[in-house]
């Protein structure tokens, strides 16, 4: 320790430190014990003490020896002052035979349980204590009867043990003998809970020897003022009384360390990627977007036939879409919708093309599933009343049976949108996609790929740089076909995208495994902020 390091960890000691310091040993390891009377320290400060100079390194501990304390519970006092259970309802039981004709007494559990020596005891539990024991039998209607009383020795032993461990703070569980030891590990909990008579708390006994660095430090505590007069007459407060007598001239005063931080303050807070959320709706509602909602479970037109999939499609296989059980099936396709479609995927309903030119099958197209794209609501929104010019936006919960891996989960949200107008164009696409992956997502980077979609033409996928990933697919994005369109009763260009909000949330909140999205983690939900766009440049 060099002479500049020697001086600063001398002048920022503390009392306590001092006082444990000036008292500990390099030659001879001191138990804390002992330092409570050495040092004239309370124990709970020689304990304080003692973890400062730890950390300090100016102490180690030599040995530490691990035992079982035992203390009497709340339960435990009580029984020291009343007796257990067992023996307070033999003494009722010794009265009753007393009184009555036969030597033996007889008294009801009901009896029992309302006698005012057992108020609060559980009487049912005691009883049968002693029933195994074979001290007393129960007979109809709950009667107990006296029948060997010389065999309750053992509740007799207990109340002995209790009461004389009433009178000691605590003792080692190993300082009891065997007996003792086996009653007190029947009648107890670990750390307090639950019922018993006595506490057992694991403690363990350390010694501790002062380090290389703790004998210089205290060999210069000893050269210098600080062994004049007690620990305590180094000042950490300045009082009003103290400037009116005039006494701080005299008095020593604390070092402060203004370099400490201050206590750290943990308030309630919203999960960060609740908050993303909550932000992600605020903008698009402050862009002029409506929101569009909608039900999980969806039948297969809506989430796949109006957008112009064919039936035979893969994502429509069982290992991507999630099917409902119970009921199978939606009751009925709204009209005009149904027919519309289907002949879209027939004959191209006058669009222009062809179709997909098979048989529609109505019976397929109300099976129901777990909308697996955000997209549903789209249609449906052109279908029943989307204002031209118009733009939607959705925060959609999807599900998609997918393996789960850093970028992937099973179920996740989409940010849906649609923007309607006679003059929409291609390269308004992308400028809204750019606005998008820069003011939601934070992206620095990013970049436009092509992209297929049965369902918009021509179609591109966004992509962004993450900054531990690089590059990820944020989604797809597109110019919604005639097909899809025109039998929904919309007649104007239809910019679509339906982008992975987990992933762009993963940007934003700077995350590389997209798990910690829903993560029980404190520190991060305490520490990470839901929007953090500050570091673009």
């Amino acid at each position: 320790m060099t002479t500049d390091a020697l001086s600063e960890t001398v002048t920022s000691l503390h009392p306590l430190e001092t006082r444990a310091l000036l008292a500990l040993s390099s030659e001879r390891p001191i138990a804390e014990s002992e330092l409570v009377t050495a040092a004239d320290l309370a124990p709970e400060q020689a304990r304080t003490a003692v973890q400062w100079l730890l950390a300090r390194t100016l102490v180690r501990v030599e040995t530490a020896e691990s035992y079982a304390e035992v203390t009497l519970s709340e339960i435990g006092k009580r029984h020291a002052e009343l007796g257990v259970p067992e023996t307070r309802i033999l003494a009722l039981l010794d009265r009753a035979a007393g009184e009555g004709a036969d030597g033996k007494g007889a008294v009801t559990m009901a009896a029992l349980a309302a006698h005012p020596a057992l108020a609060g005891e559980d009487v049912a539990a005691a009883s049968g204590a002693l029933k195994k024991l074979g001290v007393i039998e129960i007979g109809p209607g709950g009667t107990l009867a006296l029948v060997d009383r010389g065999r309750a020795r053992s509740c007799f032993e207990l109340e002995t043990l209790i009461r004389r461990l009433a009178s000691e703070p605590s003792v080692r569980l190993d300082a009891l003998s065997p007996g003792e030891q086996a009653m007190v590990e029947d009648n107890a909990r670990r750390r307090g809970k639950g019922k018993g008579a006595f506490r057992l708390t694991d403690r363990t006994l350390s010694t501790y020897v002062l380090t290389e660095s703790g004998a210089a430090v205290k060999a210069a505590i000893g050269g210098s003022r600080r062994t004049t007069g007690a620990a305590t007459d180094e000042i950490s407060q300045l009082t009003p009384e103290m400037l009116r007598d005039g006494k701080w001239r005299s008095l020593r005063f604390r070092r402060y360390n203004l370099g400490l931080k201050p206590s750290r303050v943990l308030i309630g807070r919203r999960h960060p990627y609740a908050e993303f959320l909550d932000q992600v709706r605020e903008k698009f509602l402050a862009l002029g977007f409506a929101e569009m909602r909608g039900d999980l479970v969806e039948n297969e037109f809506w989430n796949m036939d109006a957008l112009f999939m064919p039936q035979f499609h893969s994502a429509r296989d069982i290992h991507d879409v999630y099917y409902v059980k119970s009921p199978t099936h939606a009751r009925e396709i709204e009209a005009p919708f149904g027919q519309q479609v289907a002949e879209a995927h027939q004959s191209g309903f006058g669009t222009g093309s062809r179709g997909w030119r098979y048989p529609f099958d109505f019976e397929r197209a109300r099976r129901l599933v777990l909308r697996s794209q955000g997209t549903a609501l789209s249609a449906r929104t052109l279908a029943f009343g989307a204002q031209v010019p118009g733009k939607y936006f959705a925060i959609a919960r999807c599900f998609r049976h997918d393996q789960v891996d850093a970028t992937h989960a099973s179920d996740f949200y989409q940010i849906e949108g649609i923007v309607l107008g006679e003059r929409m164009s291609f390269r308004h696409l992308l400028g809204l996609l750019k606005l998008f992956a820069e003011e939601v997502a934070g992206a620095r980077e990013i970049r436009f790929a092509p992209g297929y979609f049965p369902f918009t033409e021509p179609s591109v996928e966004l992509h962004a740089n993450h900054p531990a990933l690089g590059w990820m697919e944020f989604g797809g994005a597109g110019i919604f076909r005639p097909e899809v369109t025109v039998p929904l009763g919309v007649r104007v260009p239809v910019l679509a995208w339906g982008l992975g909000l987990d992933r762009m949330a993963m940007t934003a909140l700077g995350i590389s495994d997209i798990r910690q999205l829903f993560t029980t983690d404190l520190e991060f939900m305490r520490t990470r902020k839901a929007l953090n766009l500050e570091r673009r440049g």
